[in-house]
């Protein structure tokens, strides 16, 4: 014999339960272990990142939107109920045997009404606008997130790209402050050993604390940068956020096809203004149909009960039906379907104005990010080769004021050359991986599948 659990213990349980089931709906996916790569970066932002989520939530609303618009294909089913009771019975003339007209009281006291109603749509302009239209609708939206998404993978990327250049500046910077603290150091003991004037030391001094104020100011503008990328991938502000690169491998992916032929069907812009083109036309075709009339089928059925008497109202029923088609026929709506007609027409014609000026548009920034890719390209590889060299220059200048033939000024400045030799290799690496998302953007060729 199985025991029954009593529903008041069951509810009980429900709310007790509840604020956990309802936590498990809203919960946003865990970030990975260790430190995230561009890859992950970029994959957690595409699920977690508000603006994602809110073009999804978009495709849904929309979905349902064309579910609405759809429904009016289906049966509508109404339900009425009328209860009246008269306060004074109506009046009305009929002739007697002698022909003169007598006042008659007529009617029921009471009477209660049910009304069943089922209406079935056989033809409608706005239900099938609906039908044509949903596929486009469904394209428009997912074409809104596909966006959406391209911008995201761009932003999140220059971010994580940001924040790799300010740690390879920070390391040039700790390697600069280690080669200057033992300059100074050298500088020192020579001036002890009275082989040179305290000037070395002091101009050692004055280097060395010009490039840790420059390390400080680069250390608190990562934690900035850091906050900027967790709110691009919609990371949690107080999570620690570790990542990981290779320099190796991002150099690799530098290069990118500059021969390829600009394709306008590509890029998103355009294919959202070709969607907006197609529904145009639906809606040009809905006003030019609009002299046509609705028809539908319907079926009627009424429950009666009538009596003087309120205690028996529904003591006797007294039930009808019918059934029937219905057309509706606009005749004359004061030019209004001419004027909505025309006006579709004009949004079209602007349509077409504004798809030859994004043709425009697009070129223009093509042309711009292939320019600056190339310029930029042609930097990366020229400060590639001067960093070599100013390694070298400065490896030979320090051996030979060891020896006493330089003086220590072209020291600091070979040692100034090398680290902003260093710092603008990085720099030109960064503005040449941004120019590469921006000249894939403008191809439209960025994936963010």
């Amino acid at each position: 014999m199985k025991t029954k659990i009593p529903w008041v213990f069951r509810v009980a349980l429900g709310c007790l339960f509840a604020p956990f089931l309802l936590s498990a709906q809203v919960r946003t996916d865990n970030p990975p272990a260790g430190g995230l790569t561009l890859e992950q970066c970029i994959e957690f932002a595409l699920k977690n990142q508000p603006a994602v989520q809110q073009a999804k939530i978009d495709e849904e609303i929309g979905e349902r939107e064309i579910n609405i618009g759809l429904s009016g294909w289906m049966p509508q089913i109404n339900a009425q109920y009328n209860f009246q009771h008269y306060l004074k019975m109506p009046v009305t003339f009929f002739p007697n045997d002698a022909g003169v007209p007598t006042p008659r009281t007529i009617g029921v006291a009471n009477t209660s009404t049910l009304q069943l109603q089922a209406n079935q749509t056989l033809y409608s302009n706005d239900v099938l606008l609906a039908s044509r239209a949903a596929r486009f609708v469904r394209l428009q939206n997912d074409q809104n997130t596909v966006n959406v998404k391209i911008n995201t993978v761009v932003d999140v990327s220059k971010a994580f790209y940001d924040i790799l250049l300010t740690q390879e500046q920070l390391r040039i910077l700790d390697e600069a402050i280690t080669r200057q603290e033992k300059q100074q150091k050298d500088a020192l003991a020579q001036y002890e050993q009275g082989l040179v004037d305290k000037t070395d030391y002091q101009r050692a001094s004055i280097s060395l604390s010009n490039t840790r104020s420059d390390r400080k100011r680069t250390q608190e503008s990562i934690k900035f940068k850091y906050a900027f990328l967790r709110e691009l991938i919609g990371y949690q502000p107080d999570a620690n956020l570790q990542l990981a690169f290779e320099r190796t491998k991002m150099e690799q992916s530098i290069l990118v096809d500059t021969t390829e032929a600009l394709t306008y069907a590509n890029r998103i812009e355009f294919q959202q203004l070709q969607t907006q083109k197609q529904l145009q036309n639906l809606n040009i075709t809905y006003y030019r149909w609009g002299f046509l009339p609705t028809a539908s089928a319907f079926v009627n059925y009424n429950i009666v009960n009538q009596n003087n008497e309120f205690s028996k109202v529904f003591s006797q029923t007294f039930p009808n039906s019918l059934v029937g088609l219905s057309l509706g026929l606009p005749i004359f709506q004061g030019t209004r379907r001419i004027q909505n007609l025309r006006r579709a027409q004009l949004i079209d014609k602007r349509l077409d104005v504004d798809i030859v000026n994004t043709k425009n548009i697009i070129n223009t920034q093509y042309q711009q990010a292939l320019a600056n890719y190339k310029s930029d390209l042609n930097e990366w590889n020229t400060t590639k080769g001067n960093v070599v060299v100013a390694e070298d220059v400065y490896r030979i200048l320090k051996l030979q004021y060891d020896e006493g033939i330089k003086t220590y000024l072209e020291v600091i400045t070979a040692e100034t050359d090398l680290r902003t030799t260093q710092l603008n290799y990085f720099n030109a690496l960064y503005r040449l991986l941004a120019s590469k998302l921006d000249l894939q953007r403008a191809q439209g060729t960025i994936n963010v599948n």
